[in-house]
């Protein structure tokens, strides 16, 4: 279960950043096409997390619908599996505008 790693790396990441503060709220955005399952970091943050000034945070995770860009007809769409064809003119020339991001993108710590 690669998530309890990815899991354990968001947890550091909010521990340095949060400075020897108790940390209240995490929010990350999960990509639909990177791979990682987003209950499963749920269920992995509070064991990552227990005897950390993290113990006690809400994990807000928001989903991040995959979009591409046809490079041939120029549209822009949403991709629902790697290599599908584009919906407009079937071409396989689909580059990804987003949707294999993991990333922290706020931390919450109490005064």
């Amino acid at each position: 279960m690669h998530e309890m790693a990815l899991t354990q790396g968001i947890v550091d990441i909010c521990l340095q950043h949060a400075a020897g503060q108790r940390i209240s709220t995490v929010v990350i955005e999960i990509g639909t096409l990177s791979g990682v399952v987003p209950e499963a970091v749920e269920f992995c943050f509070s064991a990552c997390s227990s005897d950390t000034l993290a113990a006690s945070a809400r994990l807000e995770i928001r989903k991040i619908e995959a979009q591409g860009r046809c490079l041939d007809c120029s549209g822009v769409q949403t991709v629902e599996r790697l290599y599908d064809p584009c919906r407009q003119c079937g071409s396989y020339a689909l580059e990804l505008l987003s949707g294999e991001e993991m990333r922290v993108i706020e931390i919450e710590v109490d005064d």
